[in-house]
């Protein structure tokens, strides 16, 4: 066996000189603590370390380039707190969301790769909505983001949209403030975007203005039980609880919340909301009691497990 007193972590069995090296090491390290993805994280850590992006990585990495020893000694140092479960978004800084890169780190949520989907259908309802109001060329569609914590969903969808207002609201001032960095990095053309400390469940008692005006309105709630501890340290240990915890069945806040969107949408609406895999019937059981929001159905994400329920308000 190889070794090296340099690093200081369980990588000191690795040689710390070729890119192939590093990688096969730093990927049965994140193997043996558990972690899903071992292969990716280590090339994204590695590219991190080397301030490279990936295909310069992919570059080095085809011809077995050597690392430099402050390159190699970063690297291990990263591997050995992603080793330990701290996220890998929180080592980077930076979430992976549709077409967005965004900052994060204590104090927000990580957004998930699923809830992608959950931007994407907002983005098709707001292409049908054109379609339907191309008439009216003085209207631009508005959309409120309840529990916008990081701006994933608000800023991909203006970023993905030619002319649309975009609402967040967040009510834990940590998370408001990484939404409003990556505000001031994002190319809006001619949409925007405003961010506002807000409570979710109660919105429209400090905003009636906004009551019967969105087009859309999305959310990505808490709603993990009270009492279940989610499976991945990155997630029990990392994420704020304010963002996972829905109450004692994970859908009080979601049903409150659920209240507040029908006040907010106008006749015609659509109302998104994102859930754990077995709330789907839940939630629209709470949608089928209000007075307005009917046709509610059920969305799978890239697993095919229930993800996010939809409803229109009517009339």
């Amino acid at each position: 066996m190889l070794a090296s007193t340099r690093w200081g972590t369980e990588l000191d069995t690795v040689r710390p000189n070729l890119v192939s090296d590093l990688l096969r090491g730093a990927t049965t390290l994140f193997t043996e603590a558990g972690i899903a993805s071992p292969e990716p994280d280590a090339l994204e850590l590695l590219a991190y370390a080397w301030e490279i992006d990936r295909a310069a990585l992919s570059r080095r990495r085809l011809f077995d380039d050597p690392v430099p020893e402050s390159v190699s000694t970063r690297f291990a140092e990263l591997c050995d707190q992603r080793r330990q479960r701290t996220p890998l978004q929180h080592l980077t800084g930076i979430a992976h969301f549709r077409h967005l890169q965004l900052q994060v780190g204590p104090g927000v949520f990580v957004p998930r790769p699923e809830t992608e989907l959950l931007a994407g259908a907002v983005l098709t309802e707001l292409s049908e909505l054109d379609s339907r109001t191309e008439s009216d060329e003085g209207r631009r569609p508005f959309v409120i983001d309840l529990c916008s914590g990081s701006g994933a969903i608000s800023l991909s969808v203006a970023t993905e949209s030619e002319r649309v207002d975009v609402l967040g609201v967040e009510r834990e001032p940590a998370a408001l403030d990484w939404s409003l960095k990556n505000l001031e990095h994002s190319r809006l053309g001619e949409s925007t975007v405003e961010f506002i400390l807000g409570d979710a469940t109660a919105v429209t008692e400090a905003r009636p203005d906004l009551c019967g005006r969105a087009d859309i309105v999305v959310t990505n709630p808490p709603y993990v039980p009270d009492a279940a501890v989610p499976r991945d340290p990155e997630v029990a240990e990392h994420d704020p609880a304010a963002a996972l915890y829905g109450g004692d069945s994970g859908l009080e806040i979601p049903g409150r919340i659920i209240l507040e969107a029908e006040q907010l949408l106008r006749p015609g609406g659509l109302f998104l909301m994102e859930h754990s895999e077995e709330q789907g019937a839940g939630a629209r059981e709470l949608l089928a009691s209000t007075a307005s929001l009917r046709h509610a159905a059920t969305f799978q994400d890239y697993t095919g497990r229930d993800r996010y329920t939809v409803a229109r308000r009517e009339s």
